[in-house]
Protein backbone atom coordinates (compact mmCIF):
# COMPACT_ATOMS: atom_id res chain seq x y z
CA UNK A 1 0.00 0.00 0.00
CA UNK A 2 1.45 3.53 -0.96
CA UNK A 3 2.21 6.28 1.71
CA UNK A 4 1.78 8.98 -0.79
CA UNK A 5 -1.12 11.21 -1.47
CA UNK A 6 -3.00 9.92 -4.51
CA UNK A 7 -1.71 11.57 -8.12
CA UNK A 8 1.63 12.08 -6.28
CA UNK A 9 4.87 11.62 -8.34
CA UNK A 10 6.27 8.18 -7.60
CA UNK A 11 9.40 8.63 -5.33
CA UNK A 12 12.81 6.02 -5.84
CA UNK A 13 13.87 4.92 -2.55
CA UNK A 14 16.92 6.69 -1.22
CA UNK A 15 20.60 5.59 -2.66
CA UNK A 16 24.15 5.85 -1.75
CA UNK A 17 26.07 7.21 -4.93
CA UNK A 18 30.15 7.05 -4.90
CA UNK A 19 31.98 9.57 -7.49
CA UNK A 20 35.14 8.30 -7.82
CA UNK A 21 37.35 11.21 -9.44
CA UNK A 22 40.71 11.31 -11.45
CA UNK A 23 42.71 14.21 -12.95
CA UNK A 24 40.78 13.99 -16.73
CA UNK A 25 42.92 13.59 -20.15
CA UNK A 26 42.65 15.48 -23.84
CA UNK A 27 39.32 13.68 -26.09
CA UNK A 28 41.86 12.64 -28.74
CA UNK A 29 45.57 12.49 -29.15
CA UNK A 30 45.31 15.90 -31.31
CA UNK A 31 47.22 19.69 -31.07
CA UNK A 32 43.04 20.79 -31.13
CA UNK A 33 41.92 18.32 -28.58
CA UNK A 34 45.21 18.70 -25.90
CA UNK A 35 44.46 22.77 -26.19
CA UNK A 36 41.39 22.71 -25.27
CA UNK A 37 42.39 20.32 -22.48
CA UNK A 38 45.24 22.07 -21.32
CA UNK A 39 43.72 25.22 -21.56
CA UNK A 40 41.35 24.30 -18.62
CA UNK A 41 43.58 22.52 -16.56
CA UNK A 42 46.45 25.40 -16.67
CA UNK A 43 43.38 27.98 -16.46
CA UNK A 44 42.69 26.34 -12.45
CA UNK A 45 43.60 28.62 -9.74
CA UNK A 46 44.80 25.77 -8.05
CA UNK A 47 46.99 24.36 -10.74
CA UNK A 48 49.21 27.66 -11.19
CA UNK A 49 48.57 30.13 -8.61
CA UNK A 50 49.90 33.23 -10.27
CA UNK A 51 47.27 35.94 -10.65
CA UNK A 52 45.09 35.26 -13.85
CA UNK A 53 46.24 39.05 -15.28
CA UNK A 54 49.87 37.90 -15.33
CA UNK A 55 49.22 34.34 -16.20
CA UNK A 56 46.51 34.28 -18.91
CA UNK A 57 48.62 36.24 -21.29
CA UNK A 58 51.11 33.62 -21.30
CA UNK A 59 48.98 30.65 -20.98
CA UNK A 60 46.90 32.03 -24.54
CA UNK A 61 49.91 33.72 -25.98
CA UNK A 62 53.06 31.17 -25.73
CA UNK A 63 51.92 28.37 -24.11
CA UNK A 64 48.87 27.29 -25.89
CA UNK A 65 50.37 27.81 -28.54
CA UNK A 66 53.48 25.65 -28.63
CA UNK A 67 52.68 22.72 -26.31
CA UNK A 68 49.96 21.09 -27.53
CA UNK A 69 51.91 19.81 -30.94
CA UNK A 70 54.52 18.32 -28.25
CA UNK A 71 51.79 17.26 -25.60
CA UNK A 72 49.86 15.68 -28.50
CA UNK A 73 52.67 13.56 -29.97
CA UNK A 74 53.28 11.98 -26.12
CA UNK A 75 49.70 11.03 -26.19
CA UNK A 76 49.94 9.29 -29.56
CA UNK A 77 52.63 7.32 -27.74
CA UNK A 78 50.03 6.03 -25.49
CA UNK A 79 46.67 6.05 -26.64
CA UNK A 80 45.15 2.51 -27.29
CA UNK A 81 41.76 1.60 -29.07
CA UNK A 82 39.83 2.34 -25.67
CA UNK A 83 40.88 5.64 -25.80
CA UNK A 84 43.27 7.47 -23.41
CA UNK A 85 44.69 5.53 -20.91
CA UNK A 86 43.42 7.14 -17.75
CA UNK A 87 39.93 7.56 -19.02
CA UNK A 88 39.89 3.81 -19.45
CA UNK A 89 41.41 2.21 -16.63
CA UNK A 90 39.21 4.88 -14.33
CA UNK A 91 35.99 3.60 -15.91
CA UNK A 92 37.10 -0.03 -15.30
CA UNK A 93 37.74 1.07 -11.75
CA UNK A 94 34.26 2.17 -11.59
CA UNK A 95 33.05 -0.95 -12.70
CA UNK A 96 34.99 -3.40 -10.55
CA UNK A 97 33.84 -1.21 -7.68
CA UNK A 98 30.20 -1.50 -8.82
CA UNK A 99 30.48 -4.98 -8.92
CA UNK A 100 32.22 -5.29 -5.07
CA UNK A 101 29.66 -2.87 -4.09
CA UNK A 102 26.33 -4.25 -5.68
CA UNK A 103 22.98 -2.84 -4.22
CA UNK A 104 24.29 -0.93 -1.63
CA UNK A 105 25.81 1.76 -3.81
CA UNK A 106 25.83 3.49 -6.98
CA UNK A 107 29.57 3.96 -8.46
CA UNK A 108 30.23 6.51 -10.91
CA UNK A 109 33.48 8.20 -12.21
CA UNK A 110 34.10 11.47 -13.48
CA UNK A 111 37.26 13.59 -13.95
CA UNK A 112 38.28 17.23 -12.96
CA UNK A 113 39.27 18.66 -16.28
CA UNK A 114 37.23 17.08 -19.70
CA UNK A 115 34.68 14.58 -19.99
CA UNK A 116 32.88 12.94 -17.56
CA UNK A 117 32.58 16.79 -15.94
CA UNK A 118 31.66 16.43 -12.18
CA UNK A 119 29.13 18.30 -11.90
CA UNK A 120 27.22 16.21 -14.84
CA UNK A 121 27.83 13.03 -12.97
CA UNK A 122 26.53 14.37 -9.56
CA UNK A 123 22.96 15.60 -11.30
CA UNK A 124 23.33 12.22 -12.66
CA UNK A 125 23.47 10.40 -9.38
CA UNK A 126 21.26 12.32 -8.01
CA UNK A 127 18.66 11.60 -11.08
CA UNK A 128 19.32 7.53 -10.32
CA UNK A 129 18.06 8.51 -7.00
CA UNK A 130 20.97 9.00 -5.05
CA UNK A 131 20.48 11.34 -1.59
CA UNK A 132 24.06 11.27 -0.09
CA UNK A 133 26.73 11.31 -2.28
CA UNK A 134 30.47 10.02 -1.56
CA UNK A 135 33.28 12.25 -3.60
CA UNK A 136 36.26 9.98 -3.78
CA UNK A 137 39.41 12.01 -5.82
CA UNK A 138 41.86 8.53 -6.26
CA UNK A 139 44.89 10.86 -5.26
CA UNK A 140 46.59 8.90 -2.49
CA UNK A 141 48.68 11.90 -1.28
CA UNK A 142 46.74 15.21 -0.19
CA UNK A 143 47.82 18.38 -2.61
CA UNK A 144 45.26 21.76 -3.28
CA UNK A 145 46.52 21.19 -7.10
CA UNK A 146 44.85 17.88 -7.30
CA UNK A 147 42.69 16.70 -4.14
CA UNK A 148 41.04 20.18 -3.36
CA UNK A 149 40.43 21.22 -7.02
CA UNK A 150 38.31 18.21 -7.48
CA UNK A 151 36.44 19.21 -4.28
CA UNK A 152 35.96 22.15 -5.67
CA UNK A 153 34.46 21.27 -8.57
CA UNK A 154 31.89 19.02 -6.49
CA UNK A 155 31.69 22.16 -4.18
CA UNK A 156 30.65 24.49 -7.70
CA UNK A 157 28.29 22.14 -8.38
CA UNK A 158 26.26 21.55 -5.31
CA UNK A 159 26.12 25.49 -5.54
CA UNK A 160 24.12 24.89 -8.03
CA UNK A 161 21.46 22.33 -7.16
CA UNK A 162 18.27 23.49 -5.58
CA UNK A 163 18.29 20.27 -3.57
CA UNK A 164 21.52 19.08 -2.81
CA UNK A 165 22.28 15.45 -2.02
CA UNK A 166 24.35 15.19 1.26
CA UNK A 167 28.18 14.67 0.58
CA UNK A 168 31.18 13.06 2.14
CA UNK A 169 34.98 13.36 0.55
CA UNK A 170 37.23 10.61 0.54
CA UNK A 171 40.38 11.53 2.89
CA UNK A 172 43.91 11.67 1.22
CA UNK A 173 45.07 7.56 1.85
CA UNK A 174 48.83 8.15 1.50
CA UNK A 175 49.73 6.20 4.99
CA UNK A 176 46.47 3.53 4.95
CA UNK A 177 47.69 0.00 6.02
CA UNK A 178 45.04 -1.24 3.28
CA UNK A 179 47.26 1.19 0.61
CA UNK A 180 50.67 0.60 1.77
CA UNK A 181 49.58 -3.00 1.34
CA UNK A 182 48.39 -3.33 -1.74
CA UNK A 183 51.36 -1.16 -3.33
CA UNK A 184 53.73 -4.05 -1.62
CA UNK A 185 52.05 -6.45 -2.82
CA UNK A 186 51.53 -5.21 -6.57
CA UNK A 187 55.57 -3.93 -6.68
CA UNK A 188 56.58 -7.78 -5.15
CA UNK A 189 54.73 -9.70 -7.91
CA UNK A 190 56.18 -7.06 -10.38
CA UNK A 191 59.56 -8.10 -8.48
CA UNK A 192 58.69 -11.50 -8.67
CA UNK A 193 58.34 -11.46 -12.76
CA UNK A 194 61.68 -9.85 -13.36
CA UNK A 195 64.63 -11.60 -14.51
CA UNK A 196 66.64 -10.93 -11.41
CA UNK A 197 67.06 -8.53 -8.77
CA UNK A 198 67.12 -4.68 -9.72
CA UNK A 199 70.32 -2.58 -7.37
CA UNK A 200 67.35 0.12 -6.60
CA UNK A 201 63.98 1.40 -6.60
CA UNK A 202 62.52 4.71 -7.34
CA UNK A 203 59.38 5.87 -6.68
CA UNK A 204 58.30 8.79 -8.93
CA UNK A 205 56.16 11.07 -7.56
CA UNK A 206 54.34 14.21 -9.52
CA UNK A 207 55.89 17.01 -8.94
CA UNK A 208 54.94 20.57 -7.36
CA UNK A 209 56.09 24.16 -6.81
CA UNK A 210 58.60 23.79 -3.53
CA UNK A 211 56.45 26.96 -2.56
CA UNK A 212 53.49 24.72 -2.56
CA UNK A 213 55.41 23.19 0.10
CA UNK A 214 56.78 26.88 2.01
CA UNK A 215 52.38 27.56 1.83
CA UNK A 216 51.81 24.70 4.26
CA UNK A 217 50.64 22.05 1.39
CA UNK A 218 51.16 18.66 2.78
CA UNK A 219 51.90 17.19 -0.32
CA UNK A 220 55.71 16.58 0.22
CA UNK A 221 55.73 15.15 3.58
CA UNK A 222 52.57 12.72 2.38
CA UNK A 223 54.46 11.30 -0.76
CA UNK A 224 57.79 10.81 1.74
CA UNK A 225 55.88 8.74 4.43
CA UNK A 226 54.49 6.78 1.18
CA UNK A 227 57.71 5.99 0.27
CA UNK A 228 59.21 5.39 3.84
CA UNK A 229 56.44 2.77 4.64
CA UNK A 230 56.67 1.16 1.02
CA UNK A 231 60.06 0.40 2.14
CA UNK A 232 59.52 -0.79 5.27
CA UNK A 233 56.66 -3.62 3.90
CA UNK A 234 59.24 -3.95 1.27
CA UNK A 235 62.25 -4.30 3.33
CA UNK A 236 64.27 -1.95 1.25
CA UNK A 237 65.08 1.65 1.00
CA UNK A 238 63.26 3.21 -1.64
CA UNK A 239 64.46 6.04 -3.65
CA UNK A 240 62.39 9.42 -3.81
CA UNK A 241 62.07 12.11 -7.05
CA UNK A 242 59.54 14.24 -8.35
CA UNK A 243 58.54 14.10 -11.74
CA UNK A 244 56.84 16.63 -14.21
CA UNK A 245 58.44 19.99 -14.02
CA UNK A 246 56.70 22.77 -15.97
CA UNK A 247 57.96 26.23 -15.85
CA UNK A 248 60.88 27.97 -14.22
CA UNK A 249 59.75 28.35 -10.63
CA UNK A 250 62.00 25.87 -7.88
CA UNK A 251 59.83 22.72 -8.00
CA UNK A 252 60.10 19.91 -5.39
CA UNK A 253 63.60 18.07 -5.44
CA UNK A 254 65.25 16.11 -6.66
CA UNK A 255 63.88 15.82 -10.39
CA UNK A 256 63.31 12.25 -11.67
CA UNK A 257 65.36 13.70 -15.04
CA UNK A 258 68.35 14.12 -12.29
CA UNK A 259 68.08 11.01 -9.90
CA UNK A 260 68.03 8.76 -12.94
CA UNK A 261 71.05 10.19 -14.33
CA UNK A 262 72.22 10.26 -10.50
CA UNK A 263 71.76 6.71 -10.33
CA UNK A 264 73.16 5.44 -13.49
CA UNK A 265 76.59 7.12 -12.52
CA UNK A 266 76.48 6.09 -8.92
CA UNK A 267 76.78 1.99 -10.74
CA UNK A 268 73.26 1.14 -10.54
CA UNK A 269 72.75 -0.95 -13.42
CA UNK A 270 69.40 -2.65 -12.90
CA UNK A 271 66.70 0.05 -12.46
CA UNK A 272 62.68 -0.29 -11.33
CA UNK A 273 61.03 2.70 -11.56
CA UNK A 274 57.20 2.57 -9.55
CA UNK A 275 54.58 5.92 -9.24
CA UNK A 276 52.95 5.24 -5.86
CA UNK A 277 50.99 8.92 -5.92
CA UNK A 278 49.27 7.82 -9.24
CA UNK A 279 46.35 5.48 -8.50
CA UNK A 280 45.55 4.82 -12.36
CA UNK A 281 48.26 4.55 -15.55
CA UNK A 282 48.54 7.82 -17.77
CA UNK A 283 50.83 9.89 -20.13
CA UNK A 284 52.98 10.64 -17.16
CA UNK A 285 53.93 6.93 -16.22
CA UNK A 286 53.11 5.34 -19.62
CA UNK A 287 55.15 7.81 -21.92
CA UNK A 288 57.00 9.98 -18.94
CA UNK A 289 58.56 7.46 -16.77
CA UNK A 290 58.52 4.23 -18.96
CA UNK A 291 59.62 5.76 -22.41
CA UNK A 292 61.31 8.78 -22.07
CA UNK A 293 62.70 7.50 -18.43
CA UNK A 294 64.22 4.45 -19.75
CA UNK A 295 65.79 6.22 -22.57
CA UNK A 296 67.80 8.55 -20.17
CA UNK A 297 68.84 6.27 -17.43
CA UNK A 298 70.23 3.82 -20.37
CA UNK A 299 71.47 6.61 -21.79
CA UNK A 300 73.10 7.75 -18.81
CA UNK A 301 74.65 4.20 -18.31
CA UNK A 302 72.28 1.98 -16.82
CA UNK A 303 71.62 -1.68 -18.91
CA UNK A 304 68.33 -2.50 -17.50
CA UNK A 305 65.18 -0.41 -16.76
CA UNK A 306 61.44 -1.92 -15.76
CA UNK A 307 58.54 0.58 -15.24
CA UNK A 308 55.73 -1.31 -12.88
CA UNK A 309 52.33 -0.57 -13.29
CA UNK A 310 50.35 1.00 -11.21
CA UNK A 311 47.56 -0.17 -9.14
CA UNK A 312 45.02 0.52 -12.10
CA UNK A 313 41.38 -2.09 -11.31
CA UNK A 314 43.94 -4.93 -10.41
CA UNK A 315 42.31 -6.65 -7.82
CA UNK A 316 44.93 -5.57 -4.88
CA UNK A 317 43.96 -2.24 -5.76
CA UNK A 318 40.76 -2.78 -5.88
CA UNK A 319 40.08 -4.47 -2.71
CA UNK A 320 41.99 -1.38 -1.28
CA UNK A 321 39.27 1.08 -2.53
CA UNK A 322 36.41 -1.16 -1.22
CA UNK A 323 38.07 -1.07 2.08
CA UNK A 324 38.64 2.48 1.85
CA UNK A 325 35.52 3.70 0.49
CA UNK A 326 33.69 1.46 2.70
CA UNK A 327 35.33 2.70 5.57
CA UNK A 328 33.89 6.58 4.55
CA UNK A 329 30.54 5.29 3.74
CA UNK A 330 30.01 4.20 7.68
CA UNK A 331 26.54 4.95 8.86
CA UNK A 332 25.12 4.98 5.28
CA UNK A 333 25.84 1.72 4.10
CA UNK A 334 26.58 -2.10 5.94
CA UNK A 335 30.00 -2.24 5.10
CA UNK A 336 30.93 -5.88 7.22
Amino acid sequence: MSLLPEGHAPVAAPKIGVLIVNLGTPDAPTPGAVRRYLGEFLSDRRVVEIPPIAWQPILRGIILNVRPRKSAHAYAQVWSEEGSPLAAITARQAAALQARFGGRAIVDHAMRYGKPAIGDRIAALQAAGCDRILIAPLYPQYCAATTATANDAAFAALAKMRWQPAIRTLPPYFDRPAYIDALAASVRDGLAALHGEPDAILASFHGMPARTLDLGDPYHCHCRKTARLLGDALGRELHVSFQSRFGRARWLEPSTEAMLDRLAGEGVRRLVVIAPGFSADCLETLEELAIRGRDRFLAAGGESFAYLPCLNDGAPGMAMLETLIGDELGGWIDHH
